[in-house]
């Protein structure tokens, strides 16, 4: 069995060479399930990640919630290696994190626990185990949120040739919810 870098390193690589934009209707799934969730509450809230490194581009996703009463949230890296989400909206300014990854600047609006996130991953498998990139800024962060609110759901987003057949773990890596490709909903 190959290890997590071993793994990492044929994903990211595998990525670069078979990334292709997925088109809008491929994204109908998701965006019905998020809007049959959203109905529930009176505000909804979803954590995205901005796509970078040949990552599922979601941001399509944000033109089906124009008018709603949805709240999106982008990850922004502290000092410590640590992650929290910050409110964003489309045509909000970035910075660049020491990552090369776009983030929201620091903001003082008042922060919001996800209902949903949205989590890049360089593979999954079956079991929805999450091959991340190795910093632990994800799992570190699920697992805090987990404890403030038990409900949240994660949902992995790939490209279907991204899954692999049963990933090594450990207790610090974080179990996902769900996987969405470019398919659907992985079974």
């Amino acid at each position: 069995m190959k290890n997590k870098d071993q793994l990492r390193k044929k994903f990211l690589a595998l990525r670069k060479k078979k990334y292709f934009e997925v088109s809008i209707n491929k994204f109908n799934k998701l965006v019905y399930y998020i809007k049959k969730k959203s109905k529930i509450k009176k505000s909804f809230v979803i954590g995205l990640y901005y796509p970078s490194n040949y990552e599922f581009n979601i941001l399509k996703l944000i033109r089906n919630f124009k008018n709603s009463k949805i709240i999106f949230l982008l990850p922004k890296i502290l000092n410590s290696n640590l992650m929290k989400f910050v409110e964003w909206k489309e045509k909000d300014t970035l910075t660049v994190n020491k990552f090369g990854i776009p983030e929201p600047f620091e903001t003082k609006k008042k922060g919001h626990l996800p209902d949903i996130i949205l989590v890049p991953l360089v593979a999954f498998d079956s079991y929805k185990n999450r091959l991340g990139y190795g910093k632990g800024f994800y799992d570190r962060y699920l697992y805090k949120l987990i404890k403030l609110n038990k409900k949240i759901e994660t949902i992995g987003v790939a490209f279907s040739f991204q899954k692999y057949k049963k990933l090594p773990t450990s207790n610090f890596d974080f179990k996902l919810n769900n996987i969405y490709t470019e398919k659907g909903f992985v079974k």
